[in-house]
This record gives structure tokens, C-alpha cells and sequence, in this order.
């Protein structure tokens, strides 16, 4: 099963995908945002082209485990995809996903000035493989 993360995102939305067993997460693109309507429309057919059966949105949380801002509008991202396709949603929580991403680029020993740029498709990397994980451990058990 083909499972699609979203890193949603004030300018960009960044995508990952699972291998085809759904056990790996691969970047895959990043999506630069337009509006919430064609955002979700692009998604969508991303999603499509892929044969997804599983959508999962990252979603953060502020001290006190209430959405942020931007978890809130994670969730109204959602509610526009899921007027534009019949595949299961799932928010999940994307906490520190950038700082992990962000992590895992010095540790694959990327210079500095290459760092600079944006996260987003590794950011939603993290998003799926904690997921993938998730799920993984919940099948051991």
C-alpha cells in the first residue's frame, strides 16, 4: 500500500511517499503554494498519479497538545483535500519534523551552504517514516 505525507506549509508543501510496501519513506516533491483550493487539487493528482491509498498530514501541536496556527491549518488544508479526493486522511503529529530533517542533512554531511535551502519534501520524509514506524511497531505487538 502507497501512503503520500504532507508537510503543509505557508509557501511550500512539501510530499513523500512510501515504497510500495509501505514500510519505507522516499521525498518526493514539493509543491510551491498557490491557494488552499489548488493546493489541495495538486495534492490530489500528485496522489492519483501514485495510486495512494492513504493520506497523512503532518500536524503540530503547541505546550499545552492544542493545534497552532500552523496546525490549524493543516486541518483546513485537509478539509479542502478531502473535497478533491475519495482517499483516506490521516493527521498525524509532525513535531520536530523540520529539526529532524534538518538534522539528518549534517549527518548525511551536507555543507552548510547547501543546508540553507528549504526541508519540506525531507520534512514530510520524517512525517512518513514516523507513520510508517507507528504502524510497524503496532504490527510487532
Amino acid at each position: 500500500m502507497r501512503i503520500l505525507a504532507v508537510d503543509h506549509g505557508e509557501k511550500r508543501i512539501g510530499l513523500a511517499i512510501s515504497d510500495s510496501t509501505g514500510a519505507i519513506a522516499n521525498p518526493l516533491k514539493v509543491i510551491e503554494h498557490v491557494s488552499r483550493v489548488i493546493d489541495a487539487a495538486q495534492v490530489a493528482e500528485t496522489a492519483s498519479q501514485y495510486q495512494v491509498e492513504l493520506i497523512v498530514i503532518g500536524q503540530s501541536f503547541d505546550e499545552e497538545g492544542e493545534p497552532n496556527l500552523a496546525g490549524r491549518r493543516a486541518v483546513r488544508f485537509a478539509e479542502a483535500l478531502k473535497t478533491q479526493t475519495q482517499i483516506s486522511i490521516v493527521m498525524w503529529d509532525e513535531s520536530f519534523s523540520t529539526q529532524s530533517a534538518r538534522a539528518a542533512r549534517i549527518e548525511m554531511g551536507v555543507s552548510r551552504k547547501k543546508r540553507a535551502g528549504h526541508l519540506d519534501e525531507l520534512a514530510a520524509t520524517v512525517i512518513l517514516q514516523s507513520y510508517l514506524d507507528s504502524k510497524f511497531e503496532n504490527r510487532k505487538t
